[in-house]
């Protein structure tokens, strides 16, 4: 077993467990704590798929800055409410049900596929490429992303503000 394939391994766990706890935590804000590390774990296997800038954007973005917006949330509406926000999962059931038969329906198609050996080698520069496709094909989409974070930002200062 490589090194590689380890870590490949123990971010697996620490992705799937994260997971879980995310769903099955009843305080909201260890939910949001689990969430994180569930997205740095994301970010870990980025990492090794040789995509250091995608790593760098999935700590920025989704790790560091929607944890913390969430966090803001929940702390302003706690203060708005008075009273502690408890995270109830229902129908614990039918989602463990629904989750299984996905799960099986991924094993299948994995089952069925034929994955290369080795890894192929990478074609040029993936940031590079990366950076040409967001600002030429999709920059609408780069730019609608880049509005709804602000319309966020502005909301929190809207709710975080005093009334006075």
């Amino acid at each position: 077993m490589t090194l590689e394939t380890a870590g490949f391994w123990g971010l697996a766990a620490v992705l799937l467990a994260g997971s879980l706890a995310v769903v099955l935590t009843k305080n909201l804000f260890h939910s949001v704590l689990y969430l994180a590390g569930a997205l740095v774990a994301t970010g870990g296997v980025f990492l090794l798929l040789d995509a250091a800038f995608l790593f760098g954007i999935q700590l920025l973005l989704y790790a560091g800055g929607v944890v913390t917006i969430v966090v803001f949330a929940i702390m302003l509406t706690e203060r708005l409410v008075g009273e502690r926000i408890r995270q109830t999962s229902r129908r614990l059931a039918n989602g463990a049900i629904v989750s299984a038969a996905v799960f099986v329906g991924i094993l299948m198609a994995v089952g069925q596929a034929r994955l290369p050996t080795e890894r192929p080698p990478l074609a040029g520069d993936v940031t590079r490429g990366l950076g040409e496709a967001l600002l030429t094909r999709s920059v609408l989409s780069f730019e609608l992303l880049a509005v709804l974070l602000v319309a966020a930002l502005l909301g929190a200062l809207y709710f975080a503000r005093n009334d006075d």
